[in-house]
């Protein structure tokens, strides 16, 4: 039909970033319908519930509000199962399995663009959106690249990283050229009531920030206490329960040394924590599994990169050797701390994403 708007789907979580990003591609004169998915219950969590059910019914109260000043439909999709199945399972099977994982890297690619890009299809809609500050940039071949947004201190192109080129080319980042301080005072100027919100919690399905208790909850078998050794096999203390710790930790251990230690690995097969001091804990390089290449396929040789292992963490110069298709080994140019089986490892080459995936192990 002559004049028809583009149509797009909007995810919408009830908070100022997804509010503003329906705002101003109704404001670029899109055709938008928001959509927030259902992902969690208050009975899925372990203790207040009661103040996790009033936080779920604030956000469907804020974005009915919401949708209503900027004139879009809402709808809200049950993708509870799915999320449950997808990433809370994977989270604690993880921690049994004795690694950190970041459910986040996993549920962006595995469970909310593909939920998105599903009612896309229903409702004819092109792309998808969100508020994730990050920049998708097209290339002359029809292939896009993932670049890191404007605002350096809200930067999440790091979550983004597993999304393969298929998703992403679908995929529009409208807050991506914003800061968010910009984004907050647009949503004060255009009267969006959530423009005071507090940032939402890290991990969205435990309702007071206490991974160790949820962990508990579901019961499973590495919570139990074991002993704490060094690596040569001394033990010299008793930890909590394997969940309890993480890879470069050093308070909470409990034990006083000649020097301060760390917890430098997990053994699961004895439930033991090994600790050492802090030059036991360096890495000069990183095995990395389920390598996603933003290009959509791997690189034909060793590249120099940036790569960050975690969302908060300093980006460190490396090379990044392909292994196969979806495999790769990363050669630091210096030891690094804290490299965490199961957390993210993003490789950057200046604001460009060249690839992540989910570090495998050290050495």
């Amino acid at each position: 039909m002559t004049g028809q708007k583009e149509r797009i789907i909007v995810g919408m979580s009830g908070g100022v970033d997804s509010a503003v990003s329906a705002a101003l591609l109704v404001e670029q004169g899109y055709d938008v319908i928001g959509v927030m998915l259902q992902l969690w219950r208050d009975s899925d969590t372990n203790g207040r519930s009661s103040e996790h059910h009033e936080a779920i019914n604030e956000h469907i109260r804020d974005l009915k509000q919401i949708t209503q000043q900027i004139g879009i439909p809402l709808e809200i999709i049950n993708a509870r199962d799915l999320f449950l199945r997808r990433v809370v399972e994977p989270f604690v099977c993880g921690y049994e399995r004795g690694i950190t994982p970041n459910p986040c890297l996993t549920c962006n690619p595995q469970l909310k663009f593909e939920r998105l890009l599903e009612e896309a299809r229903f409702w004819g809609a092109a792309k998808v959106a969100t508020g994730h500050y990050a920049r998708i940039r097209p290339n002359e071949n029809g292939s896009v690249s993932l670049c890191k947004g404007r605002d350096p201190h809200k930067d999440q192109s790091y979550v983004l990283a597993l999304i393969p080129q298929e998703m992403l080319r679908k995929v529009a980042l409208p807050l991506g050229e914003y800061t968010k301080d910009e984004v907050r005072e647009y949503a004060r100027q255009h009267g969006i009531q959530v423009a005071g919100k507090t940032e939402s919690q890290d991990l969205c399905f435990i309702a007071d920030g206490n991974y160790r208790e949820f962990l508990r909850s579901k019961g499973i078998k590495n919570s139990r206490p074991g002993p704490i050794r060094l690596n040569s096999g001394e033990i010299i203390g008793e930890h909590t329960g394997l969940p309890d710790y993480t890879i470069g930790q050093r308070k909470g251990i409990g034990i006083a040394w000649a020097e301060p230690l760390y917890v430098i690995a997990k053994d699961i097969g004895t439930n033991s924590l090994i600790v050492g001091i802090r030059s036991e804990l360096g890495s000069t390089s990183i095995t990395v599994r389920d390598v996603n290449w933003i290009s959509g396929s791997p690189p034909d040789n060793t590249m120099r990169v940036e790569v960050k292992i975690r969302y908060k963490a300093e980006p460190t110069l490396a090379s990044v050797v392909p292994v196969g298709y979806n495999r790769a080994d990363v050669r630091l140019e210096h030891p690094l701390d804290a490299i965490t089986p199961g957390q993210g490892a993003v490789f950057y080459q200046g604001e460009v994403v060249i690839g992540g995936g989910i570090i495998a192990g050290s050495g």
